[in-house]
């Protein structure tokens, strides 16, 4: 008898866990959290020319958070010629980004970096 329910357990178990990780695979799929490993674009917006930094977050097209380690992106910041993915040039006006640095809630997060920018892996 002790055996059946030890086993009925377990089997209980296995399907709970099953259906938490199908659940968690699925509420990834469906974020809206996606940046494109290809292409180096988040929400249809790429992450590389011209950024402009913002003052509030209804102006963002990203909301970032800068990190020391283990960024979703690494930024290096350029003075010309912003075309490979994680170079940003900071500008004033005519941005392609615009970008609200914060604390709480990132999009993603970022590392400024002297070289190697771009997608963590």
């Amino acid at each position: 008898m002790n055996y059946l329910k030890s086993l009925l357990f377990l089997v209980l178990l296995c399907s709970f866990f099953a259906l938490v990780s199908y659940k968690s695979k699925e509420n990834k799929k469906n974020s809206s959290y996606s940046i494109k490993l290809d292409s180096c674009v988040y929400k249809g917006k790429k992450l590389y020319g011209r950024v402009q930094l913002v003052e509030f977050q209804s102006q963002a097209d990203v909301k970032v958070k800068i990190v020391n380690s283990f960024p979703d992106l690494r930024v290096r910041f350029v003075e010309n010629f912003a075309d490979e993915c994680g170079e940003w040039r900071i500008v004033e006006n005519n941005a392609d980004l615009k970008v609200y640095i914060t604390e709480n809630f990132p999009d993603f997060t970022i590392q400024p970096v002297t070289s190697f920018p771009g997608l963590s892996n």
